[in-house]
């Protein structure tokens, strides 16, 4: 009897399959659940009496896809290709055995089916797919280092074509209800309350019992191979496209890539087999590892909160208050008001405070011309900001959230004035990048209820928050702060207090890295390029031109006003020193490292050759990546060491979605897990040793690397 699939047939012989796994809020494909569909699939072909089977979910969703809790153990379980090319094929033939079972299939797609989701969808006759906003599809494997391995990327591509199903796969696109009724990826959509009945009246009056790829004389839409024009352009555009953006650094578009064209020049079943080998491969390698338990694993129990303190009661933000109306204020209220939060923007000049709720008014004028929202819903949302000079307004706030400059004493006269109004029972955040919160809570009346909530740039883009908890951050401090930032849908990670904190602290030894790189007589453009061919979305020196110069050199300035003789410039200083002197201080000023012609595109600043002439012997690719990388992770490391981080998921999240670490290598203390903490630390020895002190180990690190201690313990996902 089955456990995971109710099997029921209906009195016009249809047999209807309703995936639920117990105790599951979605279904997946577990090794139970694929061999209960094989018992199903067997017993519908058996039974003379059935004309043909829906399958549908009794969950709000139809299916997610695979197991990737079990999915990410595979490396550390030594899981061989061999292994891995049974477990797809296993899946796959099952999916083939329902596709050719001689009776005609229908799939009533009830909510979300992605991935082994949307490829048993696939394998059906027939797909009839709820209407609904929320209804996704799609082959996301991608994204987390893997390909389709139930036969997607075989069936995708003869059902609409490879230059329509390359992308989807490629980028992991997931579809709403109307683009895939549009590409023919369903055949229909209905309302949730005629789902089953639409597959049901298909089966009975036309019901078709075979594929199009099995049918005598299928061709795959729009051509196949390497004689076929359209074909085999798709093919070296998506190649070169790959060459330019994954730098061989991300396995799986390869493998899709290749998959898709070896497996549509032969036979179906052939296809299906060749998708396994690379699916195989795959999984059985640490991208795919690593990708998984960050991107998917931890990302996803960082979002419910994992590490909020207990036993406090949930919360919610009504009312915001935010100090400053500049870009990074005006993000913060956007990103609120679009959760429902009431926010009062407050500025010095009323005209700040209304130029920073034009900043929402923008946004929203973009989201109405792309269809993506309404001007009645546009003009609500805007009712939601109160743009204001006088601080009585920020009475019944539950948060207030200062923005304001990067100083000390300006930080410090605003915290007075907001908890002179606001409630005693509020709590005030500071979204300060680098100013030790212990010591800015030195302004508050009430320290236990001061901590940092850092955002990011632009804020209604990156998805990460860092929550900065200062020596007297209570935990109900800490709890609120984390619901909040849930109630904006985005992903917080909890460090504790230090100059620069966790992101900052770190991103900045990669700007660092490429200026004294400059300054050292590496040519700019082998800096840069290198850095995009370690996966990095932007090279150093393009980065700090976007934060700006000038801002990099004040933090410097008050570190060095903060620690006195204890302050050590960084080995790029002089050259941060030399840019603000020729008043070069970054895009937002027209120049910096690199030149912005109005009207044309940027590129590097040639005056740079003549301030540091480029030395005659150039240092390799390979060695610029290290540099840039190892910095980095050593400084996470160090971080660790010193408890500003108490959890490896939230270095690696932190560095991926705060300043964009590869996401190949899982973040930057799975880069050295990756690597192999021994060979991490003779890479440092050896940097150390060519580059200066910066790349020195601690004993710490050093006595974890003779151990073989790892970051992230064998099988642990958290």
């Amino acid at each position: 009897m089955s456990k995971t699939i109710q099997y029921t047939v209906d009195a016009d012989g249809i047999a209807i399959l309703t995936l639920d796994i117990p105790g599951r809020s979605m279904n997946v494909l577990t090794p139970e659940l694929v061999d209960d569909l094989k018992s199903c699939v067997e017993q519908l072909t058996a039974d003379d009496a059935v004309k043909g089977a829906v399958i549908t979910s009794a969950k709000p969703a139809f299916m997610a896809g695979a197991d990737l809790k079990d999915l990410v153990t595979a490396y550390e379980r030594g899981l061989t290709v061999e292994e891995g090319y049974r477990q797809s094929q296993a899946l796959s033939q099952v999916f083939r055995q329902l596709e050719t079972c001689g009776k005609p299939v229908a799939a009533a797609i009830n909510g979300i089916a992605l991935g082994g989701g949307l490829e048993l969808c696939l394998a059906c006759h027939y797909r009839v797919l709820v209407d609904h906003p929320k209804a996704k599809i799609g082959l996301p494997e991608c994204t987390i280092g893997l390909l389709p391995g139930g036969g997607g990327t075989q069936r995708l591509p003869r059902l609409i074509g490879i230059r329509e199903a390359l992308p989807l796969m490629l980028e992991g696109r997931q579809l709403s209800p109307e683009k895939a009724l549009k590409l023919g990826v369903v055949h229909e959509i209905a309302p949730a309350d005629q789902l089953i009945e639409r597959a049901r009246r298909w089966i009975l009056e036309k019901g078709d019992p075979e594929a199009p790829w099995d049918k005598k004389g299928f061709r795959v839409p729009g051509g196949a191979g390497a004689m076929h024009p359209k074909s085999i352009e798709t093919f070296m555009v998506g190649t070169s496209l790959l060459a330019g953006t994954a730098f061989h650094n991300y396995p799986a578009p390869k493998a899709i890539m290749s998959a898709v064209y070896e497996g549509t020049i032969t036979p179906f079943d052939t296809g299906l087999r060749i998708e396994s080998k690379y699916f195989a491969q795959l999984v059985s390698g640490v991208v795919a590892r690593n990708m998984i338990r960050t991107l998917f694993i931890n990302k996803g129990e960082t979002d419910k909160l994992a590490r909020r303190p207990a036993g406090i009661e949930k919360s919610a933000v009504r009312k915001l208050g935010i100090l400053g109306a500049g870009m990074m204020g005006a993000g913060v209220a956007y990103v609120s008001v679009r959760a429902g939060i009431e926010v009062v923007l407050l500025d010095t000049a009323i005209e700040s405070a209304e130029k920073g709720k034009a900043y929402s008014r923008a946004l929203l004028e973009k989201a109405i011309s792309r269809g993506r929202s309404t001007q009645e819903k546009a003009d609500a949302l805007l009712g939601l900001i109160t743009p204001t000079t006088d601080y009585a307004d920020l009475k019944g706030c539950d948060l207030v959230i200062e923005a304001v400059f990067e100083n000390r004493e300006i930080k410090a006269g605003v915290t007075a004035q907001a908890e002179a109004v606001i409630p005693s029972t509020a709590i005030f955040a500071s979204n300060t990048s680098t100013l030790p919160i212990t010591g800015l809570a030195e302004a508050s009346e009430r320290p236990e209820q001061f901590i940092g909530i850092h955002f990011f740039s632009p804020v209604d883009k990156m998805p990460l928050v860092e929550i900065i908890v200062g020596e007297k951050t209570s935990d109900e401090a800490i709890a609120r702060s984390l619901d909040y930032v849930q109630q904006l849908r985005k992903t917080p990670i909890v460090v504790n207090d230090s100059r620069g904190f966790y992101t900052s602290r770190c991103f900045s030894t990669f700007t660092n890295e490429g200026m004294t790189m400059v300054a050292e007589g590496v040519t700019p453009a082998l800096i840069e390029n290198a850095a995009k061919m370690a996966s990095m979305p932007i090279g150093p020196l393009a980065v700090i031109d976007e934060v700006t110069i000038e801002l990099g050199y004040k933090i410097t300035m008050q570190a060095k006003e903060d620690l006195g003789d204890a302050f050590v410039p960084g080995s790029g200083f002089d050259i941060m020193t030399k840019m603000m002197e020729l008043d070069r201080k970054g895009k937002r000023f027209g120049k910096g490292f690199y030149d912005y012609p109005e009207g044309g595109r940027k590129h590097l600043w040639p005056g740079l050759a003549e301030l540091y002439p480029p030395a005659d012997e150039q240092p390799s690719v390979d060695e610029v990546k290290s540099r840039l990388l190892v910095i980095q992770a050593l400084e996470t490391a160090r971080c660790y060491e010193e408890g500003v981080l108490t959890n490896p998921a939230d270095a690696d999240l932190g560095s991926i979605f705060g300043w964009g670490f590869p996401p190949w290598t899982g973040g930057t203390l799975s880069f050295i897990d990756t690597m192999g903490i021994q060979a991490f630390v003779a890479e440092c020895d050896r940097l150390a040793a060519a580059y200066g002190p910066r790349f020195a180990v601690s004993d710490w690190l050093r006595a974890r690397a003779e151990t073989g201690e790892t970051f992230h313990p064998s099988g642990n996902v958290k």
